[in-house]
Protein backbone atom coordinates (compact mmCIF):
# COMPACT_ATOMS: atom_id res chain seq x y z
CA UNK A 1 0.00 0.00 0.00
CA UNK A 2 1.31 3.45 -0.90
CA UNK A 3 2.55 5.59 1.99
CA UNK A 4 0.08 8.41 2.68
CA UNK A 5 1.55 11.40 4.54
CA UNK A 6 -1.92 12.68 5.49
CA UNK A 7 -2.70 9.44 7.32
CA UNK A 8 0.76 8.79 8.77
CA UNK A 9 1.27 12.34 10.05
CA UNK A 10 -2.21 13.38 11.11
CA UNK A 11 -0.84 15.95 13.55
CA UNK A 12 0.32 18.04 10.58
CA UNK A 13 -2.41 17.31 8.02
CA UNK A 14 -5.57 16.50 9.98
CA UNK A 15 -5.78 18.87 12.97
CA UNK A 16 -9.06 19.27 14.86
CA UNK A 17 -11.60 22.01 14.13
CA UNK A 18 -10.26 23.94 17.10
CA UNK A 19 -6.80 25.55 17.32
CA UNK A 20 -3.80 23.55 18.53
CA UNK A 21 -0.10 24.26 19.03
CA UNK A 22 2.28 22.13 16.96
CA UNK A 23 6.02 21.98 16.25
CA UNK A 24 6.50 21.27 12.55
CA UNK A 25 9.76 19.49 11.60
CA UNK A 26 11.94 20.43 8.61
CA UNK A 27 10.51 19.32 5.27
CA UNK A 28 11.51 19.56 1.61
CA UNK A 29 9.13 20.73 -1.08
CA UNK A 30 8.64 21.27 -4.77
CA UNK A 31 7.96 25.01 -4.87
CA UNK A 32 6.90 27.63 -7.39
CA UNK A 33 6.81 31.34 -6.51
CA UNK A 34 4.42 33.87 -7.97
CA UNK A 35 1.99 36.67 -7.31
CA UNK A 36 -1.56 37.70 -8.11
CA UNK A 37 -5.10 36.42 -7.70
CA UNK A 38 -5.10 32.58 -7.49
CA UNK A 39 -8.54 32.52 -9.15
CA UNK A 40 -7.40 34.30 -12.31
CA UNK A 41 -8.03 32.25 -15.44
CA UNK A 42 -4.70 31.20 -16.98
CA UNK A 43 -2.92 33.09 -14.19
CA UNK A 44 0.43 32.34 -12.62
CA UNK A 45 -1.11 30.28 -9.82
CA UNK A 46 -2.82 27.75 -12.08
CA UNK A 47 0.34 27.43 -14.14
CA UNK A 48 2.33 26.83 -10.94
CA UNK A 49 0.07 23.95 -9.92
CA UNK A 50 0.68 22.23 -13.25
CA UNK A 51 4.43 22.43 -12.67
CA UNK A 52 4.17 21.07 -9.13
CA UNK A 53 2.09 18.05 -10.10
CA UNK A 54 4.18 17.40 -13.19
CA UNK A 55 7.28 16.92 -11.04
CA UNK A 56 5.49 15.14 -8.19
CA UNK A 57 4.06 12.47 -10.47
CA UNK A 58 7.35 12.07 -12.33
CA UNK A 59 8.96 11.18 -9.01
CA UNK A 60 6.10 8.88 -8.01
CA UNK A 61 6.22 7.03 -11.33
CA UNK A 62 10.03 6.81 -11.44
CA UNK A 63 9.64 3.21 -10.26
CA UNK A 64 8.54 2.39 -13.82
CA UNK A 65 11.31 4.33 -15.53
CA UNK A 66 15.05 4.20 -15.97
CA UNK A 67 16.06 6.08 -12.81
CA UNK A 68 16.29 4.06 -9.60
CA UNK A 69 15.94 6.60 -6.78
CA UNK A 70 17.78 5.40 -3.70
CA UNK A 71 15.41 4.67 -0.82
CA UNK A 72 12.31 4.95 -3.03
CA UNK A 73 8.98 3.78 -1.63
CA UNK A 74 5.58 4.16 -3.24
CA UNK A 75 3.62 7.11 -1.90
CA UNK A 76 0.43 9.07 -2.33
CA UNK A 77 1.31 12.50 -3.71
CA UNK A 78 0.88 14.85 -0.71
CA UNK A 79 -1.71 17.63 -0.80
CA UNK A 80 -1.18 21.00 -2.41
CA UNK A 81 -0.01 23.69 0.04
CA UNK A 82 0.70 27.39 -0.10
CA UNK A 83 2.56 30.14 1.71
CA UNK A 84 0.77 33.48 1.30
CA UNK A 85 1.60 37.08 2.13
CA UNK A 86 0.95 40.68 1.16
CA UNK A 87 3.33 43.56 1.65
CA UNK A 88 2.69 45.43 4.90
CA UNK A 89 0.14 42.94 6.26
CA UNK A 90 0.76 40.28 8.94
CA UNK A 91 -1.71 37.81 7.50
CA UNK A 92 -4.02 38.13 4.50
CA UNK A 93 -6.55 40.63 3.18
CA UNK A 94 -8.95 38.53 1.11
CA UNK A 95 -10.49 41.62 -0.50
CA UNK A 96 -7.15 42.29 -2.23
CA UNK A 97 -6.36 38.95 -3.85
CA UNK A 98 -4.50 40.67 -6.69
CA UNK A 99 -1.88 41.76 -4.13
CA UNK A 100 -1.09 38.24 -2.97
CA UNK A 101 2.43 36.91 -3.18
CA UNK A 102 2.72 33.18 -2.76
CA UNK A 103 4.84 30.06 -2.83
CA UNK A 104 2.85 27.08 -4.04
CA UNK A 105 4.11 23.76 -2.66
CA UNK A 106 3.93 19.98 -2.65
CA UNK A 107 5.87 18.09 -0.03
CA UNK A 108 8.65 15.80 -1.22
CA UNK A 109 9.23 12.37 0.33
CA UNK A 110 12.36 12.35 2.47
CA UNK A 111 14.21 10.07 0.05
CA UNK A 112 14.14 12.70 -2.71
CA UNK A 113 17.46 14.55 -3.01
CA UNK A 114 18.07 17.79 -4.86
CA UNK A 115 19.62 15.75 -7.68
CA UNK A 116 16.49 13.58 -7.88
CA UNK A 117 14.36 16.72 -8.02
CA UNK A 118 16.44 18.20 -10.84
CA UNK A 119 16.17 14.96 -12.79
CA UNK A 120 12.38 14.89 -12.32
CA UNK A 121 12.02 18.52 -13.42
CA UNK A 122 14.03 17.80 -16.57
CA UNK A 123 11.99 14.67 -17.29
CA UNK A 124 8.70 16.49 -16.80
CA UNK A 125 9.88 19.29 -19.08
CA UNK A 126 10.68 16.82 -21.85
CA UNK A 127 7.37 14.99 -21.47
CA UNK A 128 5.13 18.04 -21.08
CA UNK A 129 7.11 20.27 -23.47
CA UNK A 130 6.70 23.04 -20.90
CA UNK A 131 9.27 25.25 -19.17
CA UNK A 132 9.77 23.95 -15.61
CA UNK A 133 12.52 26.42 -14.68
CA UNK A 134 10.29 28.19 -12.14
CA UNK A 135 10.09 25.06 -10.00
CA UNK A 136 12.62 24.82 -7.18
CA UNK A 137 13.70 22.47 -4.41
CA UNK A 138 12.78 24.26 -1.16
CA UNK A 139 13.75 23.27 2.39
CA UNK A 140 11.59 24.73 5.13
CA UNK A 141 11.68 24.50 8.93
CA UNK A 142 8.42 26.00 10.20
CA UNK A 143 8.96 25.16 13.85
CA UNK A 144 6.43 26.35 16.43
CA UNK A 145 2.99 27.11 14.98
CA UNK A 146 -0.71 27.35 15.75
CA UNK A 147 -3.00 25.53 13.33
CA UNK A 148 -6.62 24.60 12.83
CA UNK A 149 -8.86 22.76 10.38
CA UNK A 150 -11.01 25.27 8.50
CA UNK A 151 -14.26 23.95 7.04
CA UNK A 152 -15.87 26.18 4.43
CA UNK A 153 -15.03 28.61 1.65
CA UNK A 154 -11.60 30.20 1.48
CA UNK A 155 -13.07 33.68 1.92
CA UNK A 156 -14.38 32.75 5.39
CA UNK A 157 -10.89 31.80 6.64
CA UNK A 158 -10.54 35.06 8.65
CA UNK A 159 -13.08 33.66 11.15
CA UNK A 160 -10.85 30.63 11.80
CA UNK A 161 -7.72 32.80 11.89
CA UNK A 162 -9.33 34.97 14.56
CA UNK A 163 -9.99 31.89 16.71
CA UNK A 164 -6.39 30.75 16.21
CA UNK A 165 -5.00 34.10 17.32
CA UNK A 166 -7.26 34.26 20.36
CA UNK A 167 -6.15 30.76 21.35
CA UNK A 168 -2.42 31.38 20.91
CA UNK A 169 -2.62 34.57 22.97
CA UNK A 170 -4.48 32.72 25.74
CA UNK A 171 -1.63 30.20 25.76
CA UNK A 172 1.01 32.93 26.04
CA UNK A 173 2.22 33.03 22.43
CA UNK A 174 2.42 35.85 19.90
CA UNK A 175 2.17 35.81 16.11
CA UNK A 176 5.52 35.57 14.30
CA UNK A 177 4.63 36.11 10.63
CA UNK A 178 7.40 37.84 8.66
CA UNK A 179 10.71 37.14 7.00
CA UNK A 180 10.63 33.47 6.06
CA UNK A 181 7.57 32.65 8.21
CA UNK A 182 4.25 32.80 6.40
CA UNK A 183 0.49 32.31 6.50
CA UNK A 184 0.32 28.63 5.47
CA UNK A 185 -2.57 26.70 3.93
CA UNK A 186 -2.85 22.98 3.16
CA UNK A 187 -5.66 22.02 0.77
CA UNK A 188 -7.33 18.71 1.61
CA UNK A 189 -10.27 19.15 -0.80
CA UNK A 190 -10.46 19.55 -4.55
CA UNK A 191 -12.44 22.79 -5.13
CA UNK A 192 -13.46 21.48 -8.55
CA UNK A 193 -15.32 18.61 -6.91
CA UNK A 194 -16.32 19.99 -3.49
CA UNK A 195 -18.94 22.60 -2.66
CA UNK A 196 -17.41 25.62 -0.90
CA UNK A 197 -19.21 24.90 2.39
CA UNK A 198 -17.41 21.54 2.70
CA UNK A 199 -13.87 22.52 1.69
CA UNK A 200 -11.25 21.36 4.20
CA UNK A 201 -8.17 23.56 4.59
CA UNK A 202 -5.49 23.39 7.26
CA UNK A 203 -4.52 26.93 8.30
CA UNK A 204 -1.16 27.33 10.05
CA UNK A 205 0.52 30.43 11.48
CA UNK A 206 4.02 30.71 12.96
CA UNK A 207 4.20 31.80 16.59
CA UNK A 208 6.77 32.39 19.30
Amino acid sequence: MAFDYKKEYKEYYMPPKKPVIVTVPPMNYIAVRGHGDPNAEDGEYKQAIELLYGIAYTIKMSKKGSRAIEGYFDFVVPPLEGFWWQEGIAGADYSRKEDFKWISLIRLPDFVTRADFEWAAAEAEKKKKTDFSKAEFLSCDEGLCVQCMHIGPYDSEPDTVRLMHEFMESEGYILDIGGERYHHEIYLSDPRKTVPEKLKTVIRHPIK
